[in-house]
């Protein structure tokens, strides 16, 4: 069965962005970038793949990316109707009705529900791109979190999660830290 990956940044204090949805504040670094490049190139949006060179890259990890419809839109304000061009891109919303690209499709039903019936196709695991809300919907049916923590308090913004207290059990499996402070850490959910 696929496993689902909630693979997101986030600063020490537990936001992956800021309070309007912008996150330019995580700071960036060159090792950062190539680690990406190399373990995560899938989860790179196409415009950046190209611009680290790894465009060519076969996925490793990933053949599928979810997104709530506020992760989405920011690019499509900004022209990008495609960001993830190469995997299959679904974007959870009630409120957009109609695709603005034939690439991205558009569901307005339960995220569960589909999850579930995505989890047993053949294929690669499936990205989960954000936001909040979203994974918040979906924190029992993630296999896998890899979190990117950044050096940074943000003091407010956008938290991890949005869902109720019930607290989730999951176990460290992986970790590496780079200069710019940041460390990424993978976790398993404990079954």
């Amino acid at each position: 069965m696929r496993k689902l990956s909630y693979y997101i940044a986030l600063t020490i204090d537990g936001f992956i962005a800021a309070p309007d949805g912008s996150y330019d504040f995580y700071p960036l670094s060159d090792e950062l970038f190539g680690f990406m490049g190399s373990d995560f190139p899938e989860a790179l949006p196409t415009p950046a793949r190209r611009a680290l060179g790894v465009d060519e890259t076969p996925n490793r990890r990933y053949d599928t990316v979810l997104m709530g419809r506020g992760t989405y839109e920011p690019g499509l304000k900004a022209g990008m109707t495609s960001p993830y061009a190469h995997l299959r891109q679904i974007v959870f919303s009630r409120s957009l009705g109609e695709s603005p690209d034939p690439a991205v499709e558009i569901v307005s039903g339960d995220p569960v529900a589909f999850v579930r019936e995505l989890k047993r196709e053949e294929g690669a695991d499936i990205y989960l791109c954000g936001g909040a809300d979203l994974a918040g919907q979906l924190v029992d049916e993630i296999d896998e979190l890899v979190i990117k923590s950044y050096p940074v308090v943000a003091g407010a913004g956008i938290p991890l999660f949005r869902t109720e207290f019930t607290p989730r059990s999951f176990v460290p499996t992986g970790s590496r830290s780079f200069e710019n402070g940041t460390v990424v850490t993978t976790y398993a959910r404990k079954r």
